[in-house]
């Protein structure tokens, strides 16, 4: 499965100057929204992973997203699988799972986004979760960033990502673009204009 270019052919891998969530700036920038907004494309891709999940091996009882960004992705990827899906959402001081969701003792949790830059979420969703008992087995998304190292790549973790080395992540592919902090932003200094937030808190 060639992931750029079906992020390519959505319209979902954006050229430009985009300023990410980390602050930082980049020539480059995935909108996973544009993928998902195709229903049988996110079958594709989620059934994609789950064949992986399944070939190592990996037991799960329920998917879990942190909202908003996550949830299409999560859903589909539990779809995949044939077990349940739940998203945590953000409260002050982290994530909490709310809407009458539940978790029982020892339920073995995947936690599934869309794109996984630091794992910065991702991670957050996984300490509400076991702050309830569930056990996370893994974390999955489309796409990584190429800060964590997922399952079967040659791409080393950055001191940056926040997962855990001993729970596997899986995701279809690396996208390694180059990131900037503001005060040593080429694409600022060549005038291309003003960096852009085009994700769900731009």
């Amino acid at each position: 499965m060639d992931v750029e270019q079906i992020y390519k052919d959505a319209n979902a891998l954006l050229e430009g100057h985009f300023l990410l969530a980390s602050g930082n700036h980049s020539a480059r920038y995935l909108q996973s929204a544009k993928v998902l907004e195709w229903p049988q494309k996110a079958a594709e891709l989620t059934d994609a992973l789950a064949a992986m999940i399944r070939n190592a091996g990996i037991e799960v009882d329920t998917v879990c997203a942190p909202a908003l960004g996550g949830v299409i992705a999560g859903y589909e990827l539990a779809r995949s699988l044939g077990v349940r899906s739940v998203f945590v959402e953000k409260v002050e001081g982290g994530m909490a799972l709310r809407r009458g969701f539940e978790i029982s003792q020892g339920e073995k949790v995947i936690i599934c986004e869309d794109i996984i830059t630091t794992g910065g979420s991702a991670f957050k969703a996984a300490e509400a979760i076991e702050a309830l008992g569930g056990e996370i087995v893994a974390f999955a998304s489309l796409a990584n960033r190429g800060i964590c190292k997922r399952v079967g790549s040659t791409v080393d973790a950055k001191h940056t990502c926040a997962l855990p080395e001993d729970t596997p992540l899986f995701a279809l592919d690396d996208f390694t673009f180059e990131m900037y902090p503001p005060d040593a932003c080429p694409l600022c200094s060549a005038s291309i204009g003003k960096a852009i937030k085009p994700g769900s808190k731009g």
